[in-house]
Formats: C-alpha cells, structure tokens, sequence
C-alpha cells in the first residue's frame, strides 16, 4: 500500500491538472463571481438571500453542456419538491419536534425515486433550510432560495455556453488506438511466453490481464464522455469527427479482449503446468508464437483509413492468416501423432482465426 501511494498522488494530481479540469475550475470561479455580483440586485424580497446564488452556480458546473444543463434542472427540481413539502407542513401542524423530522424523512424518501437525479439531495434539504432557517419568514426565504440558486443556475449555464467545454473525441479516441496497442502488445508477449526458456512470472502476466480489462473499461467510458461533450457545443459545428467509427472498432477491440484473454488463461495453465492443465506439445510453441505475433501486428494495422495504410493492413492480415494456417496444420499433424484432439494450441488457433474473422468483418 506505502509502495503504491505514491503513484495514486502523482496520478491524482495529473488528472486534476489536465486542460479540461483547469478549464472547468477557471469556468466555475467565473460564474461563482458573476453569481455573487448580481445577487444582491434581485427584485423583492430575493436580494436578502445572496449567498444562494453562488451555489446555483456551483451545482450547475459541470465538464459538458449538457450536463451542466440537467445538472441545473433537476437540482431546482429537488428544491421545490423539498420546499414544497416545508409548505405542507406550514399550512398543517407547522414546525416541531416531530413534524421537522418526519418531513425530512419523506424527503429522503422522495430522493430515492430517482426523479430528481443530481438534485436529489435538495429534497430533504431545502424542506429542513425552510422550516428552520426560514422560520416566520419561510414564504420569503422560500421565494429567495429558489430564485437566487435559478439565478446562479442560469449564470452558470451562461458561462459554460460562452466558454464552451473543449472536445474530448480525440482524446477518446487516442484511447482506442493505445487499447489496440495494448491488445497487441499483451499477445505478443503471451506468444513469447510460450517459447520462453524461463516462464513470465504469475504475478506479471496477472497484471497484465487486469490492466487490459481495466483499459477497455476506462476506454467505454472515454467514448460516453466524449459523446456528451459534443452535445450542444458550439465547438463540436467547427471539429467534425466521425465518432461512430471509434465506437465500431471498440466494439471489435472489445471481442478482441475476449479471445486474447481466453488464449491467455490456456496458455498460462500450459506454460505454469497448473494441476488440470492441458500439456502444450513442443512442437506447437514456435508455431503459437509466430501466430501470435503475426496476429498481433494484423491488429494493430487495424484502423487503417486511406489507401496505402488499408494496403498495409491487408498484407499484415494475409501474413497472420497464413501463420495461424500454419499452426492449424502443426496442430491437426499433432493430433495424429499424439492421439489426443484436447490441448492449447487447439484453443489457440480457434480464438486466433476469430480474432482474424473480426479483423476481416465489414466495418459498418
């Protein structure tokens, strides 16, 4: 734990220092500024109630538009849902001892529908500020409370329309062309594991299954994000990209992970000689390397977009289709020899030539 401290510090501090995150921080600052300058200035009863306004504006910043926008709506819903409930309570028994708590409970109540979403929270809250807070004046502490946050609700949104979110589509999609990488360097490395004189260590072939699920995680999620931040923005009008095309070849990317992890946990049983493993014939190992390696590069000429590189990626899939042909070959002359239609290289071949067939399949 004391080892990897220092890594989360340094990964931490990196994510709350990238440019979207300054932006956002910048972004928020301004609109809490703004928020609190006008304020004051509202017609009535609300300029009484300043300081709510700043926090409107808070709640409402979020990394995209249209988060930012249902992030806004649904926290003024949650408040008056609330203060409509501190309502039914003033024009019943009013506050007491047992009326404060129990309207607060429905509320709490109430937030686990999941009408409300971000706003949730503000039901049980703004019923409790009114009835306390508000107290003899809770008509116009309600009034007050509701208009400032939809003040700095709408300052908020102003800002984020102004100074619009920056893109993450390219950043996305960098993330699939480092999971394609990864995918293809983890087979590379499970083909020379085989052949091996001495086997990679459990530890090390362990973290690099769980890096390659975590990063196929990590990238869906990259996807979804950057898919919201195109919604609404004005900058998405000026950087067109076709973003459906790096949600297609996730999905490819994401079988890929299946069949290289399955040929993995074969060929680990094999190479560890596990208690139930299937023995790997030494006559398969040079051939499951060649194809592995050969498969590897097919996958990384994978999102090849013009002519020259499409050329390339039907040269390299060609070249991995003849060596996983080849292992075919040893494997089926191997179980002549050997009398047995069970082993690794078995699985192998069978999840590599799918690998290829999902290399090969049209992309729309």
């Amino acid at each position: 734990m004391t080892v990897a401290l220092p890594g989360r510090i340094v990964r931490g501090v990196r994510e709350a220092t990238r440019s979207a995150r300054l932006l956002l921080a910048v972004k928020t600052a301004l609109a809490v500024g703004v928020a609190w300058a006008i304020a004051p200035h509202m017609p009535g009863v609300t300029d009484a109630y300043p300081y709510y306004a700043p926090l409107g504006a808070l709640v409402s910043m979020y990394p995209t538009l249209m988060g930012s926008a249902k992030t806004g709506a649904q926290t003024l819903l949650g408040l008056a849902a609330g203060i409509g409930l501190a309502t039914l309570v003033l024009v019943t028994v009013g506050p007491n001892w047992w009326s404060i708590p129990v309207i607060v409970g429905i509320g709490t109540l109430l937030s686990g529908t999941g009408w409300f979403g971000a706003g949730r929270e503000y039901v049980p809250m703004a019923a409790l500020f009114v009835l306390i807070i508000g107290g003899q004046d809770a008509d116009s502490y309600s009034l007050g409370y509701l208009v400032q946050m939809g003040v700095g609700v709408l300052v908020g949104l102003l800002v984020n329309v102004l100074i619009a979110p920056q893109l993450s589509s390219a950043a996305a999609g960098s993330r699939v062309d480092a999971l394609e990488r990864q995918l293809a360097d983890h087979l590379r490395q499970i083909g020379a594991a085989v052949t091996a004189p001495e086997p990679v260590q459990h530890d090390e072939w362990t973290r690099n299954i769980a890096a390659l699920e975590d990063t196929v995680g990590d990238v869906r999620r990259a996807l979804a994000d950057a898919d919201e931040s195109r919604k609404g923005n004005p900058r998405a009008l000026l950087h067109r990209r076709d973003v459906r095309r790096d949600h297609v070849r996730l999905q490819v990317l994401e079988t890929l992970a299946f069949h290289v992890r399955d040929i993995s946990a074969v060929l680990a049983d094999a190479v560890w000689e596990r208690p139930g493993s299937l023995a790997l014939s030494p006559a398969l190992e040079a051939p499951i390397e060649a194809a592995c390696a050969a498969v590897a590069e097919a996958i990384e000429h994978g999102r090849s977009v013009d002519a020259e590189h499409s050329a390339a990626e039907h040269r390299t899939t060609g070249i991995a289709a003849r060596a996983v042909r080849e292992l075919v070959q040893t494997v089926n002359a191997t179980t002549v020899n050997e009398g047995s239609s069970m082993g690794p290289g078995v699985f192998t071949a069978m999840h590599l030539r799918r690998i290829l067939m999902q290399l090969r399949a049209p992309s729309d």
